[in-house]
């Protein structure tokens, strides 16, 4: 896209790139955190398990050389003797193991977190393309990786030379100590040692992680043109979602006059806006309003009204007070109660009237809106 743009990469990757290249196994790792790790604990579970190793090992040997004359001419004991002593080497390597395991995962989700993915180790038929492993060979990271293989061996050189230099007169003074104690203070050496040269490798992972995350941030760079097109995939082209507002818009009417026959009463403008109301005494707290629209709609909904013989009335500053502070569906506000309730009474009075049940209404009802309602009329209207 930035070839056929000519925008460069510039800004930051959004977290929907981040995702999808999760999605298929780019993660930054640095090699150096995981081999600090592994060579650290291995080191550290040396020292902390070594006694138990040096137990199983000193077990190991004793069954070697601890036999009579009749066994050592027994073949089918070889096969006993070789079984005790794998039991015997696992489960004196099973700690240091465990712990060299642990190592071996925690280095990995340092950077990049805990991640499986089955793009990752699908085969890529471009990796074998040889022009694009000239092109790796001489890249930015391969002169990176160049420069940190040789601060490796210049920074671990120079931490064992520290570490030889400091441990140089007690080496030499092990040649005048007994056996055991000699011993025991070579592997004292030993070991610290080692942890001193693993430890200096830390150096190296603490300059490697944060290259590799810069590294990994650079690849998934995106021009301006790459953030507008993801966000018009993600949010919607806007002529896709004007269609699917118009259609929910058609759904929502559809349905809305669909329920204008079940009203008690629309009230209307008398042209410019309609509503319907439906009161259920026993279902229902309040007066509910089923529809409403304007123009068109509103001429609708009178349509509807007039072929199913629902009441209308004409009542033009309650039309659009219900109009502008009623939603569809719902309870009307309690400010209009008043009103709304002398339109109901008016409607029954005028429906026993008809039936020849009762004296014809006096009047129209005086409707009194408050305040807080009351919409200023369209100058059309």
């Amino acid at each position: 896209m930035a070839e056929e743009t000519g925008q460069e990469k510039t800004e930051e990757p959004t977290s929907r790139r981040l995702e999808k290249a999760r999605e298929e196994g780019q993660v930054p790792r640095s090699k150096e955190l995981n081999t600090t790790m592994v060579l650290l604990f291995g080191a550290a579970g040396l020292m902390a398990f070594g006694p138990w190793l040096a137990d199983h090992i000193n077990e190991i040997a004793h069954m070697g050389f601890s036999f009579n004359r009749e066994t050592a001419f027994d073949s089918s004991m070889m096969g006993s003797f070789l079984g005790a002593s794998l039991r015997e080497a696992a489960l004196g390597l099973a700690p240091w193991l465990a712990l060299v395991l642990f190592a071996a995962f925690l280095g990995p989700i340092g950077v990049g977190g805990w991640l499986f993915s089955s793009k990752a180790i699908a085969p890529k038929l471009d990796r074998l393309d040889p022009l694009a492993g000239l092109k790796r060979m001489f890249s930015a990271n391969s002169v990176v990786e160049l420069v940190k293989s040789w601060a490796k061996v210049l920074v671990v050189g120079f931490v064992a030379w520290l570490v030889l230099s400091h441990y140089f007169t007690d080496a030499m003074n092990l040649a005048r100590q007994d056996t055991e104690p000699a011993i025991a203070g070579a592997v004292d050496i030993i070991l610290w040692s080692v942890i001193f040269l693993c430890a200096s490798t830390a150096i190296i992972a603490m300059v490697d992680v944060p290259w590799q995350i810069y590294s990994h941030t650079k690849k998934l760079r995106m021009t301006l043109q790459e953030i507008k097109d993801e966000y018009k995939e993600s949010e919607g082209r806007p002529e896709v979602k004007g269609r699917i507002r118009r259609l929910q818009r058609e759904i929502a009417q559809r349905r809305m006059m669909a329920d204008v026959p079940t009203a008690d009463v629309v009230i209307t403008n008398p042209t410019h806006y309609s509503v319907a109301l439906s009161y259920k005494s026993d279902l229902m707290k309040a007066p509910v309003l089923v529809a409403k629209g304007s123009d068109q709609v509103a001429l609708k909904i009178r349509e509807i009204a007039k072929e199913h013989n629902v009441p209308m009335m004409q009542a033009p500053p309650l039309a659009r007070a219900l109009y502008v502070h009623a939603k569809v569906g719902e309870e009307i506000p309690e400010g209009l109660y008043v009103a709304v309730a002398q339109v109901l009474a008016y409607i029954y009075q005028m429906d026993l009237f008809v039936k020849g049940r009762g004296p014809k209404p006096q009047r129209k009802p005086d409707m009194p809106i408050p305040r807080d309602f009351r919409v200023d009329p369209d100058p059309q209207t």
